[in-house]
């Protein structure tokens, strides 16, 4: 529905703020993650995100997606990281 699509996009680009910010010398991406789980979960009711556990079993390439997509996030394009954050 047009209401969850907008949950969506709403906690995904405060994931990418907050990732932005840069709080920690690392851990930002486990910090924004985490923010984001707690945001969908305590605020809109939905279920948390998989952040590509259903697609990637190596570490690796979940984490060189993650990054692609925040580098398209960073261009204004969330589509890849709202992809990624329920696959």
């Amino acid at each position: 529905s047009l209401a969850i699509l907008l949950s969506l996009f709403f906690v995904i680009t405060i994931d990418h703020l907050v990732y932005l910010i840069h709080c920690f010398p690392n851990g930002n991406g486990r910090h924004s993650r985490l923010m984001a789980d707690i945001i969908i979960d305590k605020m809109f009711h939905l279920a948390v995100f998989s952040w590509g556990t259903f697609v990637f079993k190596d570490g690796n390439e979940s984490r060189k997606t993650f990054l692609n997509a925040l580098k398209r996030a960073d261009k204004g394009d969330y589509a890849l990281l709202i992809l990624f954050s329920r696959s």
